[in-house]
């Protein structure tokens, strides 16, 4: 299968090439167009084919491609891949225009093509766990860095997303009603709180880009029983008033603890396999439509 990598950032160097490079049976083009990091990698990983453009690597007869490129680029690279029978896989947000989405979902659905959202933290082991512990009464999510306040727009996202989409995922059912509120300052956005609720639980994110600490603490709490996450690698078991503490052994890397292992096998399973899985699909949609929902909600000067 031959496989496209569409943009060499960060994320994509710190988390995508060390784990799709360890894939067997796939061929691998690269794609971006600075000249140096594309001969730096291909030099790293031994790879033998990159391209300068999208065009000459749909040229190259890819199966699916991962698009690691800048959030403003997704659109245009999406619909160019689908448009010529190309399964997608794409960083978040899939666009900062809901309409941009729903135009992408579309031709997805009308090309037999799958357009997959790396939402990883559904795939982290410590997160996908809690369910385990039984249907949640309550939710709570907080996800903060240092001294980085943002454009509402780009903070909601491109990051508070990641909050969005996890309170759906660990409250199973969908939420009868939304409350938000923020802070604002220079018409620059420092916190956000959201709240989701329906007759079962109660979910409540929590994103402060002003705090003392960068953290990401997940509390889980289901009849009788209490569960911390920090961090995604540290899991804090409360059940009646007993203390257990679950970690990965020394020997998990970084990547499987945030869920990036699984989230490409299952990508790349899938397209071997055909399987187009449009439920996960429209789940996606429907946390970029909440997050279009929170920004209507977002006091403007």
């Amino acid at each position: 299968m031959k496989v496209g990598i569409i943009g060499i950032g960060d994320i994509c160097k710190k988390a995508y090439l060390p784990l799709i490079t360890l894939v067997k049976d796939l061929e691998i083009v690269l794609c971006t167009r600075n000249i140096s990091t594309l001969e730096e990698t291909k030099l790293k990983y031994k790879i033998n084919k990159a391209v300068s453009s999208v065009d000459n690597l749909i040229n190259e007869g890819i199966d699916c491609a991962f698009i690691h490129s800048s959030t403003d680029s997704h659109y245009d690279i999406c619909k160019k891949l689908l448009s010529n029978g190309i399964h997608v896989y794409v960083d978040k947000p899939i666009s900062y225009n809901l309409d941009e989405a729903l135009e992408l979902k579309d031709l997805a659905m009308k090309n037999n093509l799958i357009l997959r959202v790396g939402f990883n933290r559904r795939f982290a082991p410590m997160i996908s766990s809690l369910k385990s512990l039984g249907e949640a009464n309550i939710v709570l999510i907080q996800k903060n860095r240092i001294n980085l306040p943002g454009e509402p727009r780009v903070f909601v996202y491109d990051d508070f997303i990641h909050v969005v989409d996890t309170l759906r995922f660990l409250m199973n059912d969908a939420y009868d009603n939304f409350t938000v509120d923020t802070r604002i300052e220079d018409n620059l956005l420092q916190s956000i709180t959201l709240k989701l609720s329906n007759s079962k639980t109660t979910a409540i994110g929590i994103m402060n880009r002003i705090n003392g600490t960068t953290e990401e603490i997940v509390e889980y709490m289901s009849p009788g029983k209490k569960a911390i996450v920090r961090n995604l690698t540290h899991t804090t078991l409360i059940e009646n008033n007993c203390t257990s503490l679950k970690e990965f052994s020394d020997w998990e890397n970084t990547l499987h603890k945030r869920g990036f292992n699984s989230i490409i096998s299952s990508f790349i399973n899938d397209v071997k396999t055909n399987s187009l899985n449009y439920d996960m699909l429209e789940d996606s949609i429907i946390t970029h439509k909440l997050c279009e929902e929170i920004l209507k909600e977002i006091p403007r000067n």
